[in-house]
């Protein structure tokens, strides 16, 4: 299991930042070779669905999730989603998180990844490659209107 953070403080008002980083087909433009697609909407954000297919050299994969955990930023109190990967390939979960702070906003994306048939010596690696890979998605989010 490979599990990494993303810190990052923002400009942007608690609920822009969420706005921008819980736009689920958002991710599509920020993260290369993968679209992502909304399959189930929840009107409060939990149950809603969707997947990211990830293409490269003619391989294709599916990594199915599901909000699990959905209480947006709301008068100065922090905002909070955990979605499950849901898929054959790729597990684990991701947790969001963003706070005010100061003029701005403060956002915490965690992640365990786990690639099925990954073995443990390869987690130091997967961590360090997704750490960087996210930390340019939720820079590129956070700063793409």
């Amino acid at each position: 299991m490979a599990t990494f953070s993303v810190d990052r403080s923002t400009g942007l008002p608690a609920d822009e930042a969420w706005r921008r980083l819980t736009g689920w087909e958002r991710h599509s433009a920020v993260i290369p070779l993968t679209e992502v697609t909304v399959t189930a909407r929840a009107e409060e954000g939990v149950g809603t669905a969707f997947n990211a297919r990830t293409r490269f050299l003619g391989v294709a994969f599916d990594d199915p999730m599901e909000v699990v955990a959905w209480q947006p930023p709301r008068h100065g109190a922090p905002g909070r989603c955990r979605v499950e990967k849901r898929g054959r390939w790729v597990l684990g979960w991701n947790e969001i998180e963003v706070r005010p702070e100061g003029t701005g906003s403060r956002a915490v994306w965690r992640e365990d990844l786990r690639l099925r048939w990954q073995p443990r010596w390869c987690d130091p690696v997967v961590g360090f490659v997704s750490r960087r890979l996210f930390g340019r998605a939720v820079d590129r989010l956070l700063a793409t209107p």
